[in-house]
């Protein structure tokens, strides 16, 4: 990319939209597009059109997405499923149709088999059974990135794809129940801190191993991808390094000063018992994270005092 190339991130306003302008931005990028959903609908083929048509960025970080935690995604299946393969569709379809030179699809590591190898690496991807928690949207993200990959090698497009594992940070959704755990966890606990709770209780029993990016690591992977990675087969985005349900709550616990009792309600889903990434395609093409999850936690919690009730958009 050039540094007055026209970039447009679809989903801006979200965590990882916002992160990728943030870098954009850091970088020195000058002519970046974005929209509001009140403004045009990624879900409506006819306003994507238009918009790519009008505008004709050069370049896409496709960013945008419904997404939530276990209960969200288990209450909802179809909403899920369609409003993600369709947004994914039409701005994948019309940044092609008008002639956009790169695109970048963001994934979730939720495409890979619940019982894949650890760490998982790319090209494990539909060798078994998804998570069934999440498949309506794992469904729909493998949708988008095999399109990608299929206008690639039919129309000689250059897509390509990141996998990045669960993220956290500024602009995160601390909704009550449609957040990921991270973030969730902060909630709970600040809440029990500022009503003097002798008790929390979380979901399962703790045992779920999983590995956090903070946001703005990922961003800058995206950047560094956009400009230095082309191929068919998705990068995974992640740190290496895991921890169990009950580590990452005591954790929490710790960073937000909470000082009762965590119990669990082992009646709830614990989810993938593992989700590591293999990330050694990104460390060979020359990236690696930067921000450990302590530090990275007291980030996302100073953000959750300045946005202390942040629904979903």
């Amino acid at each position: 990319m050039e540094y007055n190339s026209k970039i447009y991130v679809a989903g801006h306003r979200g965590m990882v939209g916002s992160a990728i302008v943030r870098e954009l931005e850091r970088q020195g990028y000058e002519n970046i597009i974005t929209r509001t959903h009140s403004e045009f609908d990624l879900v409506n083929q006819a306003d994507v059109n238009d918009f790519f048509a009008a505008e004709k960025p050069e370049y896409v970080f496709l960013a945008a997405a419904k997404v939530g935690g276990i209960e969200a995604n288990q209450s909802a299946l179809a909403d899920f499923m369609y409003v993600n393969m369709m947004l994914e569709m039409n701005v994948i379809n019309a940044a092609w149709r008008n002639g956009c030179k790169k695109l970048e699809f963001l994934g979730s590591s939720c495409i890979y088999p619940r019982m894949a190898p650890q760490p998982m690496p790319e090209s494990c991807l539909l060798t078994s059974e998804l998570e069934k928690t999440n498949e309506a949207y794992a469904l729909a993200k493998i949708s988008g990135l095999k399109y990608c990959e299929f206008l690639n090698r039919q129309y000689g497009t250059d897509y390509i794809s990141v996998m990045p594992t669960n993220l956290y940070g500024p602009n995160d959704n601390y909704h009550p129940t449609h957040s990921h755990v991270l973030p969730a966890l902060i909630r709970r606990f600040h809440e029990a801190k500022e009503s003097g709770a002798s008790t929390v209780t979380c979901w399962g029993d703790g045992s779920p191993l999983r590995e956090f990016l903070y946001v703005d690591d990922l961003a800058n992977l995206c950047v560094f991808l956009m400009n230095n990675y082309s191929g068919n087969e998705t990068v995974n985005a992640g740190t290496g390094k895991e921890l169990t349900i009950k580590q990452l709550t005591e954790l929490v616990a710790k960073v937000v000063g909470y000082e009762g009792e965590i119990k669990w309600d082992t009646t709830k889903p614990n989810g993938t018992p593992r989700k590591l990434l293999d990330v050694s395609k990104a460390t060979a093409l020359g990236w690696r994270y930067k921000t450990e999850l302590e530090d990275g936690i007291r980030l996302a919690y100073d953000d959750f005092l300045s946005n202390p009730i942040r629904a979903e958009r």
